[in-house]
């Protein structure tokens, strides 16, 4: 395995299940620092035990990407432990799925507070370190609901769909500071959370859809995060990659492709 970020400093939310987890694992196995951030602090402590445990070096943090005070208090938390951050992963966030007619506003007040202002938030804070020390990368977590309309998606859609528009922006305004920004997109992913909350209906469904013909694994998802925080992604910012097995690039498939008729 490549030690593509030797000594770097990454900061990775949401790093205490699912693919936060795995992407913390991931940076740890390249040779990063890894402040593992969770609202759950004890999911956050369990994976820096384990990236210690496998020679990595990581320190948990307990925070809540809503509250400005507690973001700012990861930073300092980062800055004393390890340094400034030289990336910032936004992968921390919350889904919801009601048929949009019975979507209350309290559902897309939540899904706006987490995954946009707790990603502008996290951002923010990062980007201010980042610019004192020379520059960074930025790597924001939407969705492929952010891309295409997907039932009963409405409040998710709405936020993961602004984390990509603020994505771009960010791109734009950071870049004099030497800070990249880029999202991804990610489709279904073989997670606890899907697997607990996907009906039997929603998973043929992904199946059938997704030209790839399976849930995409965390592993997958992280491969793409690394990549984006790497000196290898160095000409890209503003970009949103899809990883989702094709889902949001198929069109029409079908299997038999005969013309008919003359």
């Amino acid at each position: 395995m490549t030690r593509r970020f030797e000594s770097k400093v990454v900061i990775v939310t949401g790093a205490g299940n699912g693919i936060g987890a795995t992407t913390a694992i991931r940076f740890a196995q390249e040779g990063a620092r890894v402040v593992c951030a969770d609202l759950d602090a004890a999911a956050a402590a369990a994976v820096a035990a384990e990236i210690a445990r496998a020679g990595g070096t990581a320190a948990a943090c307990a925070v809540d990407i809503r509250d400005a005070a507690s973001v700012d208090a990861m930073i300092v938390f980062t800055l004393r432990e390890f340094g400034a951050p030289h990336a910032m992963i936004n992968n921390a966030g919350r889904g919801a799925q009601k048929h949009f007619l019975e979507t209350p506003l309290e559902t897309l007040r939540a899904m706006l507070d987490v995954n946009v202002v707790g990603t502008f938030l996290c951002a923010q804070a990062a980007a201010r370190e980042m610019a004192k020390n020379g520059g960074g990368s930025i790597v924001n977590f939407s969705s492929h609901s952010g891309l295409l309309g997907s039932s009963g998606r409405a409040a998710y859609a709405a936020s993961k769909g602004g984390v990509i528009a603020m994505t771009r922006v960010m791109a734009i305004d950071l870049a004099a500071h030497n800070i990249r920004v880029n999202a991804i997109a990610p489709g279904p992913i073989d997670v606890p959370r899907s697997r607990k909350q996907h009906t039997g209906e929603r998973r043929e469904a992904w199946q059938r859809a997704v030209p790839l013909a399976r849930y995409g694994e965390p592993s997958e998802v992280a491969g793409a995060a690394l990549f984006l925080a790497s000196d290898d992604a160095s000409y890209m910012t503003g970009q949103t990659i899809a990883v989702d097995g094709g889902f949001t690039a198929a069109g029409l498939r079908v299997k038999d492709l005969t013309v008919l008729g003359s």
